[in-house]
């Protein structure tokens, strides 16, 4: 019943990329959130659709241009050899880049209605207390949007972990440098290895519920809010 070795490098990988992934979309996300959420720009719903457009674009389609504009004849291959990385293509870093534009939707949107939700009286009462704007917003709209965090956090995660078409198209499926479980429950099946699959899946649906269940354990109760 144990996962082979590739497996675990397979599974090892896909949490070390879904970490990294979850961590710089929650720096870079929820900046842009919040401004989604407060601004009254014409560039509000532009922007707003290009962020969303992940949703709705296949991820070969995603997968092809990203793997264009990070090639060598690319702006950010050319940006990367220029720095002295090398190109992006078929390495960790590549996948990274690639899942940051795929999973960025299911960090900023979260979030968004989180801020959303925030009444103005509550920052207007922290201004009025004298609280400068970054100050209001680490006391008043954090921990108000807790839930939003909460629920983005896990959703940019478990998206990242389930990834396939994206990774495939970036990084092709290099043992221990771009194979993640779900290439690697791919290649079981390939093989006709349904036992092997079968024991890659169930830590994968095992892991996702133990995930999911702590969500809901630790999200306030909203009787005992109110």
């Amino acid at each position: 019943m144990l996962l082979s070795a590739d497996d675990w490098q397979a599974v090892w990988l896909t949490a070390r990329l879904a970490s990294v992934v979850t961590l710089i979309l929650l720096v870079l996300g929820t900046p842009l959130a919040w401004w989604l959420a407060r601004t009254t720009s014409s560039l509000k719903k532009p922007l707003g659709a290009v962020v969303a457009l992940p949703l709705v674009l296949p991820p070969s389609v995603l997968g092809f241009y990203l793997l264009l504009a990070m090639g060598p004849n690319g702006p950010l291959g050319r940006l990367s050899a220029a720095l002295g990385l090398g190109l992006l293509p078929f390495s960790f870093w590549g996948l990274v880049v690639a899942s940051l534009c795929y999973s960025l939707p299911f960090m900023v949107q979260p979030l968004q209605n989180a801020f959303e939700g925030i009444g103005k009286p509550f920052l207007e009462a922290a201004a009025l207390l004298g609280a400068a704007p970054l100050d209001a917003f680490c006391t008043v709209a954090v921990p108000m949007a807790l839930p939003g965090f909460l629920a983005a956090v896990v959703m940019t995660f478990a998206h990242t972990v389930g990834e396939f078409g994206v990774v495939l198209m970036i990084g092709g499926n290099l043992p221990g440098i771009t194979r993640v479980a779900s290439l690697q429950l791919y290649d079981h099946v390939e093989a006709l290895e349904y036992a092997a699959a079968h024991r890659l899946a169930l830590v994968m649906v095992t892991f996702s519920f133990l995930v999911l269940l702590a969500v809901h354990a630790l999200r306030p109760d909203a009787r005992r809010r109110d």
